[in-house]
């Protein structure tokens, strides 16, 4: 199958992630970040395939600009398509250590679906963020039981809101407190059965019903052998402006990434 690929070429030198973006990658969570660089799997010599598109609210290709350089400089290499052709490749999907899917209100052909799911049942990870992971196929049941979640609602739009770090002993939490966001508070119809890391509740001011509601804003969880990891942070780029919003999803693609070479965690953690 030939696949209609982009490539993108490596970028070189130290600077931190997201320079080009105007913000530095790690700010005032750079301590704790390097303190648990030694808890978490090395992006060295992973083979990472990144898939983004969709909705261009979501800032698909502004997101590649911000991760894919970081990346390469841990020692991954990278391949990115601005289509989904390649999960319908099972040849090529089992040379895939992880997904990064930034594919937000989009559709997804049976051949795709299924060699995505089969490619992480079979222990490739999958990571991703907010709407490009699950918000990417509102009518593909299959794809939500594997990442977890479906985003239903955002009340109020663009607000201010609390999200707290609930799991102090996970590598992907570890070190870092509670911290405000103004962007999407997202509400999502969630699995049981994964283990949560960080929350948000929710008031009453948009949608008085689900006052006090406490939802997660952070999981991983298993699909067959294959590592899940999600955070509904990241609406556009400029959330990750926000230290612990990025420093999350770099040390949970850190820990999805090792999923062909590690086993499976002890579960379960929900919130309820």
């Amino acid at each position: 199958m030939k696949l209609n690929r982009r490539r993108f070429l490596s970028s070189t030198g130290t600077i931190a992630v997201g320079t080009s973006l105007g913000f530095c990658a790690r700010g005032a969570s750079e301590t704790n970040a390097m303190s648990v660089q030694q808890d978490l799997p090395s992006l060295e010599g992973r083979k990472i395939l990144y898939t983004y598109g969709g909705w261009k609210g979501h800032e698909p290709d502004q997101s590649l600009e911000l991760f894919k350089p970081w990346m390469e400089r841990e020692g991954a290499v990278v391949e990115a398509f601005d289509n989904l052709e390649p999960y319908a490749d099972a040849a090529y999907m089992k040379k895939i250590d992880l997904v990064i899917q930034v594919f937000t209100m989009a559709t997804i052909t049976n051949k795709q679906e299924k060699g995505l799911i089969v490619a992480v049942s079979s222990g490739c990870g999958l990571a991703g963020w907010h709407g490009g992971l699950c918000d990417s196929f509102r009518k593909n049941v299959d794809y939500q039981f594997m990442t977890g979640g479906q985003w239903v609602a955002h009340p109020g739009g663009v607000i201010d809101y609390l999200v707290k770090v609930t799991d102090k002993e996970d590598p992907v939490t570890s070190g870092l407190s509670d911290f405000n966001m103004h962007s999407e508070q997202y509400y999502l119809h969630v699995d049981p059965n994964m283990k949560v890391l960080a929350t948000t509740t929710f008031g009453a001011d948009y949608a008085p019903w689900i006052d006090g509601c406490t939802m997660p804003v952070v999981w991983k969880k298993m699909h067959g052998k294959g590592r899940i990891f999600y955070s509904s942070l990241g609406h556009v780029m400029k959330d990750f402006e926000v230290p612990e919003a990025l420093e999350i999803m770099q040390r949970g693609i850190r820990w999805a990434s090792a999923s062909r070479y590690a086993p499976a965690e002890a579960w379960k953690r929900p919130v309820y």
